[in-house]
């Protein structure tokens, strides 16, 4: 990574923060209003990709149920429209973070094998999850408060009939699906793949998981990842 590369990485981060600042589709305790969260998606995709790419990426997620999914059953983003709210809460967290690690980064040996750009991170940021889509189902449970009376809630679970091929590699099957002209970049491939470290590997693929913690794009997502949910609780 050059200089170069670091200050326009800079300038373009700082302007899709911009974006979601002017919006504030999030509160720092985790609230948000959806409609502000589809917009401001729309937005950061006009920001950095191509009208087709926009086109594809906002299509796919409309007939998807990305805007309406949880995140979780009962962690974080667990309610209608988390998953998108997620997604864009790493994103946001991935730009504000980029600056300071890529510029660690390029002072390592590794440097000169990568270049990221702000649009690799909001791609990798914001289709992390892409499996979650529509992958849970709203049930009702009757339960009794404490006078005794009758209640129901609603909770999620997930859908009897999925199939997966694994949490990170789901949504990379997706994101190619959506970019098949991608299917050769393997930074952002890596970074959607391996976002939740060793918790979703076989033990095949711990073999050679520190080969990609190489890729800065990777740890970046993972603790955009991290910090999205445990510092900001979405």
């Amino acid at each position: 990574m050059t200089n170069e590369n670091l200050t326009l990485l800079e300038e373009q981060t700082e302007e899709l923060k911009s974006i979601f600042k002017s919006i504030s589709p999030i509160k720092t305790d985790g609230s948000f209003e959806s409609d502000k969260v589809k917009e401001c998606i729309v937005k950061m995709a006009e920001n950095c990709l191509s009208e087709n790419e926009k086109t594809a990426l906002i299509t796919w997620m409309e007939n998807n149920e990305f805007f309406t999914s949880p995140a979780s059953t009962k962690y974080h983003g667990n309610k209608a429209g988390g998953l998108a709210a997620h997604s864009l809460m790493v994103s946001y967290q991935a730009f504000s973070l980029a600056p300071a690690i890529l510029q660690n980064f390029s002072a390592s040996d590794l440097s000169d094998q990568y270049e990221i750009s702000a649009k690799d991170i909001f791609l990798s940021a914001i289709c992390h999850d892409l499996c979650k889509a529509g992958f849970y189902s709203l049930k009702q449970r009757r339960s009794k408060d404490y006078t005794g009376n009758v209640k129901y809630e609603s909770y999620y679970v997930a859908k009897d009939d999925n199939r997966t091929l694994g949490h990170g590699n789901e949504s990379v099957l997706r994101f190619v699906e959506i970019f098949p002209q991608m299917i050769k970049n393997r930074n952002i491939l890596e970074a959607i793949s391996r976002h939740m470290g060793y918790t979703d590997l076989t033990d095949m693929e711990k073999i050679n998981y520190n080969n990609f913690i190489q890729n800065p794009l990777v740890v970046l997502i993972q603790l955009a990842d991290q910090t999205s949910a445990q510092w900001f609780n979405i």
